[in-house]
């Protein structure tokens, strides 16, 4: 784990919020020069605290108006392995993340389709044939919201 002070923690944030302030507007904002905002956000990035930048997609308005969650229990547990299930399910385009998870089910996914008879056939004829596949619990997202969390 690494050292952070307050001016860290102030960059993560506003970092986390828009990655693409300059380091001058930083610095301003926070009462450093440019080279050594830069400087801390570089320790930072080769510590592996920041790990790059990602854009937010509306998938809304890209036309995946549907957004949903499955649960997904593996038949065969020790049948399957494990590696061929995960390469399998990234490899279907409208999986956005697939997450190993402790508990009921033994992978959560978070699927986009354009509508539900699109998500319908993506789950009959892709996540139903998938290696291992056994019971499926579908959740659909009616509303969702970026809370401000600790980091």
């Amino acid at each position: 784990m690494i050292e952070l002070d307050d001016i860290d923690r102030q960059l993560i944030a506003s970092l986390a919020r828009n990655a693409r302030q300059s380091a001058s507007a930083l610095g301003k904002r926070y009462g450093l020069s440019q080279p050594a905002t830069w400087r801390r956000i570089k320790r930072l990035e080769e510590t592996g605290v920041l790990g790059g930048q990602r854009l937010r997609l509306d998938a809304e308005k890209l036309g995946f108006g549907v957004t949903v969650f499955l649960g997904i229990k593996l038949a065969r547990k020790g049948h399957v392995s494990l590696e061929d299930f995960e390469r399998a399910v990234a490899a279907i385009p409208e999986v956005q993340t697939v997450e190993h998870i402790l508990g009921l089910y033994d992978y959560r996914l978070r699927v986009v389709a354009r509508d539900l008879p699109d998500f319908e056939r993506v789950l009959r004829r892709r996540i139903m044939t998938l290696p291992g596949a056994g019971e499926v619990e579908a959740n659909v997202l009616l509303s969702e919201e970026r809370l401000a969390g600790p980091l």
